[in-house]
């Protein structure tokens, strides 16, 4: 099966809907960078190793350098730059900026998406948990201790947000 196509592909990003007319076979991350102008993922190692581009598809952390454009037809892609909701930053964002969890900032993306897509399904994700959920997600500048912090208090966040 060859994922090159003529056919424009439909696929929902950051709540709003595109039809795009791009060969199926192009990674993801390079239509959303060159072609949508969503600077959030960014490109790391290019293998799905790194982190760095992660984003969500329909809700689950995905590496959007090793998905092709046709893998995510009709479905929903939510980059870091659609994570704020009406004017209000995302918990997670907002845990990255109260505890000041960057250094150099290249994972952040990846560290946040990765945080938010274990959310999603763990609301009260334990310490335990969010470390195996980072696992793959590298820094390279060494913040794991503050991206740790960050982490907890999105848990925090996200509680008092749901109430």
């Amino acid at each position: 099966m060859t994922l090159h196509t003529t056919n424009p592909i439909a696929l929902v990003v950051n709540g709003q809907p595109h039809t795009l007319d791009i060969p199926g076979d192009a990674p993801l991350l390079y239509v959303l960078r060159n072609d949508l102008c969503l600077n959030g993922p960014k490109f790391g190692c290019g293998l799905g190793e790194c982190g760095a581009c992660t984003v969500l598809v329909d809700g689950v952390a995905a590496r959007s350098c090793v998905i092709p454009l046709a893998g995510v037809a009709r479905r929903s892609v939510t980059t870091l730059d659609g994570l704020e909701q009406d004017g209000r930053l995302d918990p997670v964002q907002q845990a990255f900026i109260d505890e000041q969890g960057a250094q150099c900032g290249y994972c952040m993306n990846g560290m946040i998406m990765t945080l938010k897509a274990l959310l999603l399904r763990s609301p009260d994700a334990s310490e335990q948990e969010i470390r195996a959920e980072l696992d793959f997600n590298l820094c390279r500048c060494g913040t794991h201790v503050e991206i740790m912090r960050c982490a907890l208090r999105a848990v925090e966040l996200t509680r008092e947000s749901a109430r």
